[in-house]
């Protein structure tokens, strides 16, 4: 039970945090006279998302993950490396590039696509945005992808946890149109600039830049595209849910699409192909 109060004392925490520097956005963007970077309703519903999912999120790391992660850890290698430089590092880079393959599958693949379109579902950007996120998430198995890696290393799950929770607060801060390009830093780190290209819905947008903390692996992977290359870019999903600014819509309605896709189609290589599969092939197919 202690380990459940921690967690929801960081959430919470955090949390504080996060709304502090979301009002400090706001404040400035008003300040600046620019319109259109914040949305009331969808900001409150970005602030509902993301209080649920860290909540779920946390209970689960608490009472499940980090117990499995122990579990699995027999199984490797026993590193266990003392705390230096260069093993602090190395953990980074691994968390990061397992995000980036997390990342890209929960892009390619609709089972976790489900829980993930919440996060794409806004059509402004700004610092409340990246609150946007699905408490389904601690159930889809995608963190298996996130934590199994580390654990057969030999890295200590307090490392990886601190590892992890640490990637995803640098990640909020990309989630802004406040920020422009940052020189050199562009070449080797995930930015402002970059993260709004992954955000868009524009085809010269839709499933690029899926790093983390650094671009890097999106240059290796032929995945990146730079902003200045990217055309003009809009916020959101091509089929935007029916409820925008409902917490509990906003979490569930993909899972409804696909429990509905699965009926009717009675395919379940649905599961594992791309979010735009059943249309290319049954929808548009039924059209005709």
């Amino acid at each position: 039970m202690s380990d459940v109060l921690h967690a929801i004392f960081f959430v919470l925490a955090f949390g504080a945090i996060f709304v502090a520097v979301i009002l400090l956005e706001a404040g400035y963007v008003r300040w600046k006279g620019r319109i259109g970077v914040y949305h009331f309703q969808e900001t409150l519903a970005n602030l509902g998302t993301g209080f649920s999912y860290k909540i779920v999120d946390g209970i689960a790391i608490a009472l499940f993950i980090q117990a499995f992660y122990s579990w699995v850890s027999q199984f490797g290698l026993q590193w266990n490396p003392s705390a230096s430089v260069w093993s602090i590092l190395a953990l980074i880079v691994i968390v990061d590039f397992c995000f980036y393959v997390n990342h890209y599958l929960m892009h390619k693949t609709r089972w976790l696509w489900a829980s993930h379109v919440t996060h794409h579902s806004s059509e402004h950007m700004n610092f409340s945005t990246a609150l946007r996120q699905n408490f389904t998430h601690a159930f889809n198995g995608a963190w298996i992808l996130w934590w199994v890696p580390a654990a057969l290393i030999g890295f200590d799950k307090d490392w990886v946890l601190l590892a992890i929770e640490g990637n995803l607060v640098y990640q909020f801060f990309l989630h802004t149109e406040q920020v422009k390009r940052l020189g050199w830093l562009e070449k080797v780190l995930n930015t402002p600039s970059h993260h709004r290209v992954h955000h868009g819905r524009n085809p010269e947008q839709i499933d690029t830049n899926f790093g983390g903390i650094f671009i890097i692996w999106d240059k290796l992977f032929g995945t990146f595209r730079d902003e200045r290359d990217a055309g003009e870019i809009v916020y959101g999903v091509s089929q935007m849910p029916e409820r925008p600014y409902n917490p509990i819509h906003l979490q569930l309605h993909e899972w409804a699409s696909l429990w509905r896709d699965l009926r009717t189609y009675r395919d379940l290589r649905i599961l594992v192909k791309p979010p735009e599969w059943v249309r290319l092939r049954y929808q548009d197919s039924d059209r005709q």
